[in-house]
């Protein structure tokens, strides 16, 4: 087998891990809360007011403040919603697998074992071998 054939294979068998699932279902219930997604639309609004305004050559900081207190309040807003949190809940593992499986494959492309290193880089680790003290 090929190495882009074993790619495949393993995008495979990512599709088939549970975290994705989890992350393909939160994704799509993030997509059909119309009043997450009717916030999210009302959060870009905000933004591109501000953006506008703080373009102005005669800036308004008052009104500058305000629309930047309405976008931090929308955003946590947005942010304690429960479809929201579900979804970068889900989001955040599927990361955390993606981040292993790079790990492995980079520490393979380093000459380490890809069947005996660690799932993931220990803390502090930039990803250069050259700079590591060492992590087995």
């Amino acid at each position: 087998m090929t190495v882009i054939e074993c790619a495949r294979e393993l995008g495979k068998a990512l599709q088939e891990d549970e975290r994705y699932a989890k992350f393909s279902e939160a994704t799509k219930n993030s997509d059909n809360d119309t009043e997450m997604q009717n916030k999210i639309g009302e959060f870009n609004m905000l933004r591109m007011k501000l953006n506008q305004e703080m373009s102005k050559p005669e800036k308004d900081n008052e009104a500058m403040t305000k629309l930047d207190n309405d976008i931090k309040a929308l955003y946590n807003e947005i942010m304690e919603m429960p479809t929201m949190k579900a979804y970068n809940d889900a989001k955040e593992e599927l990361d955390s697998l993606l981040q292993s499986v790079n790990y492995i494959i980079s520490m393979a492309a380093n000459g380490e074992d890809p069947m005996t290193c660690p799932e993931q880089a220990p803390q502090g680790c930039g990803g250069s071998c050259s700079t590591c003290g060492g992590c087995h």
